[in-house]
């Protein structure tokens, strides 16, 4: 479905991203990884997927927290592969704390991170797809890209601007080949999440798998996780021929969280 494409895949190193670029190397596409981590562990990511799935591959280790890195990741991909053909803005971290403890510096950089990043990749790649009369743009968001939860106002901000962000782009991207959509996953167990899980348990004093059941009960009424590899699907769904005429939308995987 996708051979021959190149698609760029922010804070793909390890969970979402990763099953995301799993997913997209799967239907064929050229991968760009890009994320921290060990370069060896890095390494065997990068040849594991080219040869499992026979595309080529490249890892680009910009902290797209900086703007020119940002833009820098897409010019890098199309110097290596050939192209930008599929984005994907998935890097992103959390901090928690009540507005009026909420440190100056965790707002920058979650902004930073969770919404700036995708601007600035965004206004690199679109030239390069309105080139070849053909893009897709997934922002992954989060359920609080739709609603909010106390002691995240950055975190929630950020989602909520990146929701945004998207339907701007889909609305001037319309009717040149190019899509743009967020997906808003709920609680997908990744090690952002199991920050919370653990911090959850020290707090009311509870194991693991209580701290966890806490955890989805409050918020996801399937009262599972979503899964990495789920995200990956409809991810590489947008990037589908059926989803040619989807554009601007907000996707959620959360197992009913913003139905309530």
């Amino acid at each position: 479905m996708l051979n021959g494409r190149v698609a760029v895949v922010t804070g793909s190193t390890s969970g979402i991203g990763l099953a995301i670029a799993r997913a997209l190397a799967g239907e064929g596409a050229d991968i760009v990884l890009n994320g921290f981590g060990e370069a060896d562990g890095i390494e065997s990511i990068r040849d594991g997927i080219a040869s499992e799935f026979g595309v080529r591959t490249a890892y680009d280790p910009a902290d797209v927290s900086r703007p020119e890195e940002a833009a820098g990741l897409v010019r890098a991909a199309q110097e290596r592969l050939g192209g930008c053909d599929i984005l994907v803005n998935n890097a992103g971290i959390q901090h928690t704390a009540p507005v009026e403890a909420f440190p100056a510096e965790r707002w920058d950089a979650i902004i930073a991170l969770n919404l700036s990043q995708a601007f600035h990749t965004i206004r690199t790649a679109i030239p390069l797809m309105y080139g070849n009369g053909w893009g897709r743009i997934v922002n992954i968001a989060s359920v609080h890209g739709r609603v909010a939860s106390i002691n995240k106002a950055a975190y929630v901000s950020a989602k909520h601007g990146l929701v945004g962000l998207t339907k701007v782009v889909a609305l001037e991207a319309a009717g040149r080949g190019v899509t743009c959509n967020a997906i808003c996953p709920g609680w997908v167990l990744t090690p952002l999440i199991q920050k919370q899980i653990d911090i959850r348990a020290a707090e009311k004093d509870l194991t693991e798998e209580a701290a966890i059941v806490d955890l989805l009960a409050e918020k996801q009424p399937s009262k599972q996780f979503a899964t990495p590899g789920q995200v990956g699907g409809l991810a590489a769904f947008l990037c589908s021929p059926a989803a040619d005429q989807i554009t601007g939308q907000e996707l959620g995987i959360d197992g009913g969280w913003s139905a309530q």
